[in-house]
């Protein structure tokens, strides 16, 4: 275990990865559900597409928040292949929480179905024109995003439990919104 605390994201970066980590985490495992469960499908289709909606909205914030703050430093427990495999799989998880609900949306709307915001008549408009094979087009598309999702999310939950139970270089802290172990600087003995 290091004596020294990580260099930290920003707070409103570590904060919007927080809130939206366990919505990923249920849309993924309604989507598995609703595939598997007929008689839940209605009642899971009804949180599966606001919450969807939800996570564009967070995906948004949070990569105009990515844009506008400044990266910590990499580890130096890390080796530059390890640094380019997780500036390249951040890269990927962003395009994959932004094209999914789009996609969705998208399938949707080829097939006329209204897109509902929680309960009550707002509804958003079609961002696809109506087309049955679009739709199949899409659908299929939804899925084999939904799986790269959650492959890349499972690598990513992998990585840190690695660095953090193997290697234990406190990569973790960096996203920390709990108080870590500080710094000698920051208790005032360097």
């Amino acid at each position: 275990m290091t004596d020294t605390a990580a260099p930290r994201f920003a707070l409103p970066s570590r904060i919007l990865h927080w809130l939206m980590a366990p919505m990923v985490i249920a849309q993924l495992l309604i989507g598995v559900t609703m595939v598997a469960s007929l008689s839940y499908y209605p009642l899971l289709l009804a949180i599966h597409r606001p919450l969807g909606m939800l996570i564009l909205v967070f995906a948004v914030v949070r990569l105009i928040n990515r844009l506008t703050h400044r990266l910590p430093p990499f580890l130096a427990t890390m080796s530059r292949v390890e640094r380019r495999i997780a500036s390249w799989s951040e890269y990927l998880l962003y395009g994959l929480l932004l094209a999914q609900p789009l996609v969705g949306w998208a399938m949707l709307s080829a097939a006329r179905y209204p897109m509902v915001i929680l309960i009550g008549p707002v509804r958003l408009p079609g961002i696809a024109p109506h087309n049955v094979d679009l739709y199949a087009v899409l659908h299929k598309t939804h899925g084999v995003l939904a799986f790269l999702l959650f492959l890349t999310f499972t690598a990513h939950v992998c990585a840190v439990l690695f660095h953090t139970l193997v290697l234990r270089d406190r990569l973790i802290d960096r996203m920390a919104v709990w108080p870590t172990k500080a710094t000698a600087t920051d208790r005032g003995e360097g």
